[in-house]
């Protein structure tokens, strides 16, 4: 019969999506990771597996609870409009708060992992779809009730707020300045304006 673990696996989790987080995969080595689990090294593979199969366990929680879950709290809970610009409100907001500059974990990946990793490549392309996906619904709501100008297609749209959204992600690791991040998110609101 196996032993029951001894740590909470969520919160360990959790660690390491910070350590990876603040480090990236490559700088980050199995012992920083099992310290800052506060676990052994042999507990973190028999929970996790090997280095590799944790960074995608944490890679998918760190979407998991940012994306997901801002896309949970904005869309059908507010106007698409409204849903867009509280979406890059937050972005912003988290951005000029992250005093490390660690960025987007996912935009991170999609720099550091995916360029030589295909499994990754896949993980990082299939959530950006998902969040063109989420601008594009937006969008075509938004074109639906006459609060989003219908002069571009919703799908092209859907990919100019996506590539907005990794210009800050990365800009804000370099130049985290209010005035900057704001700068680039006010055309998107001359666009979309009926």
């Amino acid at each position: 019969m196996a032993r029951p673990r001894e740590f909470d696996e969520a919160a360990a989790l959790d660690a390491a999506v910070q350590c990876f987080w603040t480090r990236g995969y490559e700088a980050t080595s199995v012992r920083e990771l099992a310290d800052s689990m506060g676990i052994t090294g042999a507990s973190l593979y028999n929970a996790f597996g090997d280095k590799r199969a944790l960074y995608r366990r944490a890679l998918d929680r760190y979407v998991e609870q940012s994306f997901l879950d801002r896309v949970g709290r904005f869309e059908n809970h507010m106007p698409p409009r409204a849903a867009i610009a509280a979406f890059f409100d937050e972005i912003i907001r988290r951005s000029l708060a992250d005093k490390d500059r660690k960025g987007c974990m996912l935009v991170n990946s999609a720099l550091e992992v995916a360029p030589h990793d295909p499994e990754f490549q896949r993980v990082v392309a299939d959530v950006l779809v998902q969040v063109e996906s989420f601008f594009r619904r937006c969008v075509a709501a938004g074109q639906g009730d006459g609060s989003i100008s219908s002069a571009q297609s919703a799908h092209d749209m859907g990919r100019f707020l996506l590539s907005t959204l990794l210009g800050i992600r990365v800009l804000a690791r370099t130049r985290p300045e209010r005035a900057l991040l704001e700068g680039l998110v006010r055309p998107v609101a001359a666009l979309l304006d009926p």
